[in-house]
């Protein structure tokens, strides 16, 4: 083959390379700006950040924070029932804006709580399911009318005694902790002596305690509460046990130690003496005199 044919040949394989090169540049160059037109339609809706709950919460449930969480949600699509993180948020903001407002978000957060914060502590009153935006109808909030009726347990019943900081442990005794009541009273002398005996026996143990006064939550730095009355979480039958040693003496409350919780709750019967007798007779002088055996 002639060298000038070779040349040639050459010269129109390089020439067809050269033009697949540049087709297929400018097909890429041509395919690139679909993609962030793309991306830019599908995020053109602005966003909120709305509390949803994060797991399933059943009615009676007191909210940590690891029972809720934030989900972003479609702005057009919010109720205004919904409990949002501030205003809404542009689908437009570059990822240095983005990440410059969940810094600011966060350091808010660890310092106040945030808006989460201010719902750690409420009682679920409906059924929440996992992933469902919380709604203030379905929650109680501490401090709000019906917040006690939505903490008591199923069952349960809310019962008040008259306390002072003598009766009440120093006023050490806070919301949340477990007490036993000790009842007092006082009888006549027996055998004909002048003044009054007393005698004391615990009626309830390990009760919990709902509230003193109307504080259902101590602050995070408080260390004591006084005040007139506690507010104990009782069955039914135990309110009456309760309710009748309010009459018949003066009642105190013993606070018990974190480790002692777990024991058995509620009115301490007391134990039956076979065939002993409620009363003697005693005779002075040929006179009887009946004396009642408490």
């Amino acid at each position: 083959m002639k060298p000038a044919r070779i040349a040639v040949i050459c010269i129109a394989a390089v020439s067809a390379i050269g033009l697949a090169l540049v087709v297929r540049a400018m097909g890429s160059s041509s395919h690139q700006p679909s993609r962030p037109a793309a991306a830019a339609v599908v995020e053109t809706r602005p966003m909120t950040r709305v509390l949803v709950a994060a797991n399933d919460l059943q009615p009676g449930k007191r909210l940590g924070d690891a029972d809720m969480a934030w989900k972003d949600w479609p702005s057009d699509e919010v109720n205004p029932a919904f409990i949002v993180d501030g205003p809404a948020k542009p689908a437009t903001d570059g990822r240095a804006a983005e990440a410059a407002a969940k810094v600011a978000r966060a350091a808010t957060e660890a310092t106040t709580g945030g808006t989460k914060g201010e719902y750690v502590g409420s009682v679920v009153r409906e059924t929440i399911l996992k992933g469902e935006p919380i709604v203030a109808r379905k929650i109680v909030r501490a401090g709000d009318s019906g917040y006690l009726a939505a903490y008591l347990e199923p069952g349960m019943r809310a019962m008040a005694i008259s306390v002072t900081v003598e009766t009440a442990a120093g006023g050490f005794i806070l919301p949340g902790d477990r007490v036993d009541v000790v009842m007092t009273r006082e009888f006549p002398a027996q055998s004909g002596g002048s003044g009054t005996q007393y005698s004391t026996s615990t009626v309830m143990r390990n009760i919990k305690v709902l509230a003193i006064d109307q504080t259902t939550r101590a602050a995070d730095n408080e260390q004591a509460v006084v005040g007139a009355t506690a507010t104990l979480e009782v069955t039914p039958g135990d309110a009456e046990a309760l309710a009748q040693a309010k009459s018949e003496g003066e009642l105190s409350l013993m606070l018990r130690s974190y480790a002692d919780t777990a024991g058995p709750s509620g009115a301490v019967r007391a134990a039956a003496r076979p065939n002993a007798p409620s009363a003697v007779r005693i005779y002075r002088g040929g006179a009887p005199e009946t004396v009642a055996i408490p």
